[in-house]
């Protein structure tokens, strides 16, 4: 039996983060990325959220041995969903595909947006600078939305538990972008 295959377009497209070697860079079509805001959660999750005619590009990667269970608990607050056939890619072992996305039950934007930690992403674009160059990395922001949330700069002592240590030029990257989308970065939530 062929193993199953998740869809990452977040820090899943960073393989620092994970374990999961056989991964090829995909597209799928039909879902756009978005900044969403939880009860679950004092900071903003990265999700994907069904979008007809929208494309993103990520990562697809096995899970041997069908085995979910770190994966599931590691993306606890999301759901998975079989999106086997809304993919391009270049991998021949493929046969199923699932995407995590955040329920819409979860969502809740009382109390206003919460922040985005800079420190994850940090982690995602990274990613993304290495599968697709700087192009796909600015694609990256152009396919998200919800960048009217507060952006929290947490370097200097990062709160994303699988942050990674960026290059100078990946920071300076990370930093125009945010610049281009007038994004508010903040030193303190």
């Amino acid at each position: 039996m062929q193993d199953p295959f998740f869809f990452g377009y977040g820090s899943l497209v960073n393989r620092s983060t994970h374990c999961y070697d056989r991964a090829h860079p995909a597209r799928i079509t039909g879902w756009r990325r978005a900044w969403r805001h939880t009860s679950v959660q004092e900071v903003a999750f990265l999700t994907a959220v069904p979008a007809p005619g929208e494309r993103i590009d990520g990562l697809i990667a096995a899970v041997p041995g069908h085995d979910w269970a770190a994966l599931d608990s590691r993306e606890r607050n999301y759901e998975r969903h079989d999106v086997t056939g809304t993919l391009e890619h270049d991998a021949a072992d493929v046969a199923q595909v699932q995407i995590y996305a955040v329920p819409p039950h979860l969502s809740d934007a009382r109390g206003g947006p919460r922040p985005i930690l800079l420190s994850y992403l940090d982690v995602v674009v990274q990613g993304y600078l290495r599968e697709f160059g700087a192009t796909g990395a600015r694609l990256f922001f152009d396919t998200t939305d919800g960048w009217d949330a507060p952006i929290f700069d947490d370097r200097a002592a990062p709160a994303y538990p699988r942050h990674q240590e960026l290059t100078r030029e990946e920071r300076r990257f990370v930093d125009s972008q945010l610049a281009r989308l007038s994004a508010n970065v903040v030193d303190r939530i």
